[in-house]
């Protein structure tokens, strides 16, 4: 069975690190056809939209999408996060995006837990407006029981399916009484449909201090979108960084998967740029189309690169992102090989 994939090439970094997750893809014994669409500033200086509309059908039309990393500037008037407008526009509703120790000095042992974040409302609904003599500005906090709905629920299906045992709902309905009251109430309802799956409930501040205090108390935690947005950059400091954090974006008709870190135009060109991260949302994009086995041999691959110390700078190794990405698909061989003469021998016994 085949799979189109969509490859979202971006700014910055984002080029180099989608045609190396590539090279690590085709490494695998899958059928994949790739695509390619523009996204980002880049697009925006050819095409006057950083999301052209042939992206989006490109997106559509492929069994899932990698993005690499997208520059979003400040201060360009009508200018527009492709990312949150994409999010939207496909109702990539659900951000997922797993938090798991790895086996490295910078990483605390004994995390193992995963973001359900609402991605199409809340603050990032892009409701604004200033007022007219300048001095005031406005953002409008959207939170629909719809919306809070299939995300909580999205939540405990999660937990349900992998396993788990207890999913924290996080807000502040205490101060914001109307929308994360709503999110709260709706959470209270969608919690009774679990019975083996224990809700606890945290107020966002206090979630960030139990994120730093004792991350491995967490499984699932699912909340709204800017507060998801925070807290999954926070607890990914505590597992090797942004460099090696991975989400995916997940709708009803399309999907699409990233690495958590910005474009780095600091590093674009120089060939030092760690591509864990995109080849972790490679190896989730892999869970999604139904290819598990595979997505694990490359967890594995990465994994094992990264324990022997041979890494990328951000991590104190010396590698570059060319001899990473090397090392790991002669890692993926080595498993594959292994895999295969494995099932081999598995012929040689007595009937």
């Amino acid at each position: 069975m085949g799979y189109q994939i969509c490859l979202l090439i971006g700014d910055g970094i984002g080029p180099e690190m989608v045609e190396r997750a590539e090279q690590v893809l085709k490494a695998l014994p899958i059928d994949l056809e790739f695509t390619r669409a523009e996204i980002g500033f880049s697009a925006y200086q050819r095409h006057g939209t950083p999301l052209p509309p042939t992206t989006l059908e490109a997106i559509c039309a492929s069994d899932a999408a990698l993005l690499g990393a997208v520059t979003t500037p400040p201060n360009i008037p009508g200018y527009f996060s492709p990312v949150v407008r994409m999010r939207q526009e496909l109702e990539l509703y659900a951000n997922l995006r797993p938090i798991h120790s790895i086996r490295h000095p910078s990483s605390r042992p004994g995390i193992d837990m995963v973001f359900v974040r609402e991605n199409t409302e809340g603050l990032y609904a892009g409701i604004e407006r200033v007022e007219e003599d300048g001095n005031r500005a406005i953002t409008e906090r959207v939170i629909t029981r719809r919306g809070s709905e299939r995300i909580l629920r999205k939540a405990f299906e999660l937990a349900v399916l992998q396993g788990r045992k207890k999913v924290h709902v996080v807000h502040k309905a205490n101060v914001l009484r109307q929308t994360c009251g709503l999110f709260r109430q709706v959470a209270l309802e969608v919690a009774e449909e679990y019975p083996t799956i224990l809700m606890q409930e945290l107020l966002v501040d206090a979630c960030a201090m139990e994120l730093v205090r004792a991350p491995e108390q967490f499984e699932v935690i699912v909340t709204t979108n800017l507060f998801g947005d925070i807290l999954s950059d926070e607890a990914c400091m505590f597992v090797g960084g942004l460099g090696v954090a991975a989400s995916g974006n997940i709708g009803l008709q399309a999907s699409v998967f990233e690495p958590v870190h910005g474009s780095a135009p600091a590093l674009a060109g120089k060939g030092i740029a760690n591509p864990t991260a995109t080849f972790m949302a490679a190896a989730m994009l892999l869970d999604h189309i139904g290819e598990p086995a595979h997505a694990a041999q490359l967890r594995s691959a990465v994994d094992a690169c990264i324990a022997s110390g041979q890494t990328t700078p951000d991590l104190g190794g010396s590698l570059s992102t060319r001899d990473f990405t090397q090392i790991v698909i002669r890692q993926l061989h080595t498993q594959l090989d292994a895999g295969l003469a494995h099932r081999m021998n598995g012929f040689g016994g007595k009937e």
